[in-house]
């Protein structure tokens, strides 16, 4: 008997729903999508309504056969990839490349937002067409891309040295970046002072209280300019009497976090867990397609690319139960708390992200879960749990004390009555906040009070704080630049372009981050600009909900922006360096060479006089903090033609010398002796390569970026990824007999 045909995108989920369905089911994975754009001209016919000519990807033939063959026999074929639009546009390139074997077979679509049994069937019962309107919203998106991508990059590449690409969305999120970086290089540090008095209750109970007001004036931030000014004052209070002149309290509410989204969800993970955006996702996609815990695979978590903060009435029913059994009764709510989202236009899935059931508790499953899964369903289970208890209750007070007649001291503190979610989860912040509240003794209104020590303090302003991954995924979304499900693979894009490195989780530019933004804001501003792109991609949401037209759309852009790229600008006027030549006697100008940012002679190229932008700094080397391996002397941070290295203080003694960048991880086993590990590391001249940590005995080595993903052609463990002027950036093997190569994945979805 003719089985139906259930297509999803990857095993571990057709392994998971197989589970769920009877004999008449086969379940196979279409392993992601199967057809894309090729990275070269002419993928799109702009001349006839914007055409896209995609083609089957090199590693979509093997399971692309496999389904055709299945497709053949089977009485119906149903299509069950994710509920987005890149789910649905899967679906479509199925139905299109298998017309021919499902000619005479029943097409459905089916869509559900978490892999349970009661979830697949209800999405079986409940069938309906694939979505034109998310199909072409979709195609649009990638369209767009590619126009921008494949016509701007050539364009860096011919004005720049080394840079690779531009994106839609790549480019703005870097303009963020280095935007902030020249804010903190501007910022002019303010020196400002307050004074602080320990005083003493009954009891002898200390607490602190600020100066806050004079002669009943309201002190600013910046009232107290000089130490002059703090002295004086000091002066003036330290032998005057403290009393307690009014006491206020107020009952606060502080109510729980919203369920995840896909945005909160990789910023919390980030800020409590160290989790990179592209690692969380890659975790989350783990537990919603399935994790074996005793009872064969089951979907640990709902859908995990969703802008909703809704919960199903199970849910919110299951969160009421295990509250009051877990907290108490007075933990729990009457009736669900209901969220509303922030986003302008809510994805296609409709609701939040939340465990498929709350009564599985991470640490009754903690033992079939890997180190990092547990962390972060634990992080999903506490969220959702704690959004639907109680609000806390806590008591703030403010204490106004006089000191003499005219200066007027507070003090603030809170005091938490009942702990509500607090009892569970608190949200994480970014920063912490400057004013710390404590908790306060017992006071009276008159009560005297004894000075213990009164302190001036000295303060300086500090310059915004550069973005993390967290604040950066705030911003991007804040603004309604991209989509959350992309921002991971646009991050990780800067970082391995060399456009920023990220260190400590914090973003920083690097010099050819800067320069290629610096060229992209002066020749192409509106292509990078935050409302604009905000714009587009409202007008995406508005194609993929039928009222707007999608050729109208990317003619209007077209356009303008082929005209732009067809005459592209000059250089951007270069910046003076400070300091005249000391051949010449001409201004030195700040240019950029494949070595970064250096300072040149305007009278070039009559005078070719170069030095580093801060000469200064090559004068005295810098102790590392490091000792020699070979000597034990002291490390020095030197320059060299190649940049910065470490040295040896004890030269000419001792020679030895190492680079100043420590080699990093790639997570990526070597393929040689299957023992080592795969290292970034610098050349000797500065260039990058990869090599086995395991040298000198084993000697494996690459000088293109290593992808741990095997070659579908020879079944080598892993390609490698090129960029070149002529094909772009594309995958292949780097075994020498082996000749796959294809376009690399799009850096946006």
């Amino acid at each position: 008997m003719p089985k139906s045909l259930v297509i999803v995108e990857s095993p571990a989920k057709a392994k998971t729903i197989e589970k769920f369905l009877g004999k008449d089911f086969q379940v196979l994975a279409s392993y992601g999508h199967i057809r894309d754009l090729p990275s070269k001209d002419g993928s799109v016919d702009v001349e006839h309504g914007f055409v896209p000519k995609y083609v089957v990807s090199t590693k979509a033939k093997k399971p692309l056969r496999e389904l055709k063959q299945a497709a053949k026999n089977a009485a119906e074929l149903i299509l069950a990839t994710d509920p987005d639009r890149e789910g649905e546009a899967i679906a479509w390139h199925l139905v299109q490349e298998l017309k021919k074997e499902i000619a005479q077979s029943e097409v459905k679509r089916v869509v559900f937002h978490e892999i349970t049994k009661d979830a697949v069937q209800q999405a079986l019962a409940e069938p309906r067409d694939v979505s034109e309107n998310l199909v072409l919203a979709q195609q649009a998106r990638r369209i767009l891309d590619y126009l921008v991508g494949f016509n701007l990059s050539p364009v860096l590449w011919r004005k720049i040295p080394g840079s690779r690409s531009a994106g839609r969305v790549q480019s703005v999120a870097l303009r963020l970046i280095c935007e902030r970086e020249e804010e903190i290089e501007s910022f002019q540090p303010r020196e400002y002072w307050t004074i602080e008095a320990d005083l003493a209750a009954r009891d002898a109970e200390r607490f602190s209280a600020r100066l806050h007001a004079v002669d009943g004036k309201k002190l600013d931030k910046f009232a107290i300019g000089s130490a002059g000014d703090a002295a004086d004052l000091v002066s003036a209070i330290r032998n005057q009497n403290f009393q307690v002149e009014k006491i206020s309290k107020s009952e606060k509410k502080r109510n729980p976090a919203a369920p995840f989204t896909t945005s909160t969800l990789q910023q919390e993970a980030n800020r409590k867990l160290g989790f990179s955006a592209r690692r969380t996702m890659a975790i989350a996609q783990r537990l919603y397609e399935g994790v074996d815990i005793g009872e064969g695979p089951v979907g640990l978590i709902t859908y995990m690319r969703t802008d909703s903060v809704t919960l199903s009435q199970t849910a919110t029913t299951e969160g009421r139960e295990l509250i009051t059994e877990l907290f108490g009764a007075e933990y729990a709510l009457a009736k669900p708390r209901v969220f509303r989202s922030k986003a302008k236009n809510a994805q296609e899935a409709h609701e939040a992200i939340r465990p498929t059931s709350l009564f599985r508790r991470p640490d009754q499953i903690k033992s079939f879960l890997s180190p990092e899964e547990y962390k972060l369903y634990r992080l999903v289970w506490e969220r959702t749990v704690a959004s639907q208890m109680a609000a806390a209750i806590l008591d703030a007070t403010t204490v106004d004390i006089l000191a003499g007649e005219k200066h007027l001291f507070r003090a603030t503190g809170q005091v938490v009555r009942f702990p509500g979610f607090m009892k569970l989860y608190i949200e994480g912040k970014d920063q912490e906040s400057e004013d710390k509240e404590g908790t306060l003794p017992r006071l009276d209104e008159g009560q005297k009070l004894t000075l213990v020590n009164l302190r001036d303090e000295a303060h300086v302003t500090q310059p915004p704080p550069r973005y993390t991954e967290a604040s950066l995924v705030k911003m991007l979304e804040e603004n309604g630049i991209g989509r959350p499900s992309t921002y991971a693979s646009i991050m990780n894009t800067l970082v391995e372009r060399k456009y920023v490195r990220l260190e400590k989780r914090i973003f920083f530019p690097e010099d050819l981050g800067r320069e290629v933004n610096r060229y992209l804001v002066h020749g192409f501003p509106r292509y990078v600009d935050v409302e604009f792109t905000a714009h587009m991609e409202e007008d995406l949401d508005a194609i993929s909900l039928g009222e707007k037209d999608w050729q109208e759309f990317l003619q209007n852009f077209w356009g303008p922006f082929k005209e732009q790229v067809d005459t592209p600008p000059g250089y951007p006027e270069l910046k003076e360096c400070g300091r005249d030549c000391p051949l010449c006697g001409k201004p030195l100008l700040q240019r950029y060479g494949r070595n970064g940012y250096f300072c040149g002679c305007s009278g070039y190229p009559e005078c070719s006089h170069t030095e580093p932008v801060d000469s200064s700094r090559k004068e005295e080397p810098v102790e590392s903090g490091e000792s020699c391996e070979k000597c034990g002397a002291s490390m020095l941070i030197k320059d060299g033609r190649f940049g910065k290295y470490l040295a040896c203080s004890a030269f000419p003694d001792c020679r030895n010398t190492l680079p100043l960048k420590k080699p990093k991880g790639l997570g990526i086993n070597c393929p040689s002796c299957k023992e080592g590990e795969l290292m970034e590391k610098t050349s000797r001249r500065g260039k990058i390569f990869y090599s086995c940590n395991r040298y000198p005995k084993c000697k494996y080595a690459l000088w293109d970026r290593p992808v741990a993903e095997p070659c579908p052609l020879c079944g080598f463990p892993l390609q490698v990824e090129k960029t070149t002027k002529r094909q772009g950036t594309v995958r292949r093997c780097p075994q020498e007999n082996c000749t796959f190569q294809e376009a690399a994945p799009s850096d946006e979805a």
